[in-house]
């Protein structure tokens, strides 16, 4: 799809795009329009590496906010899972359920993985920071979770 966010895409527009969220919301990107936003994909709510990379980004919330961002975590899970994930993390945003991997197509973050030894279909981490005018600032692909919040944080605050 030649319009969604790609290392060549860097400063351009964003498509508008809906996904259920927690909290009995809908998030819709173009309401978001004036605001930094964070939007980071994570293959599975409650494993190992995506819950140290929520963590991260929960003790580091309030910083995100005061510089004027806006968190918003996006997995393939349920809402009914996200809702248990959040909960059970303490977690101050909200997470967003792309069963039908809308997002995840228009960000191509839907990779084939090793599994096993088998191969499967899931969700390379990645984090994608979009201006305050709707335009593509930055992209992480394939980032490790541990510190990663961190990174995006020194990046959002040097917008």
């Amino acid at each position: 799809m030649s319009s969604s966010p790609s290392p060549s895409a860097i400063g351009l527009e964003v498509p508008d795009f809906s996904l259920p969220a927690t909290g009995d919301k809908t998030f819709r990107l173009s309401t978001l329009r004036g605001q930094l936003v964070v939007i980071y994909f994570y293959p599975k709510d409650s494993t190992p590496g995506c819950t140290t990379e929520a963590q991260q980004f929960r003790e580091l919330h309030g910083a995100f906010v005061q510089a004027g961002g806006t968190i918003w975590g996006i997995s393939r899970d349920s809402i009914k899972s996200h809702v248990s994930f959040k909960t059970k993390l303490g977690l101050p945003f909200q997470l967003l359920s792309d069963a039908d991997e809308t997002a995840c197509a228009l960000f191509d973050v839907i990779k084939l993985k090793n599994m096993y030894g088998k191969q499967v279909k899931g969700i390379e981490r990645s984090t994608f920071l979009i201006d305050r005018n709707g335009k593509l600032a930055r992209e992480w692909r394939g980032v490790k979770a541990d510190g990663h919040a961190a990174e995006v944080l020194a990046t959002l605050l040097s917008l």
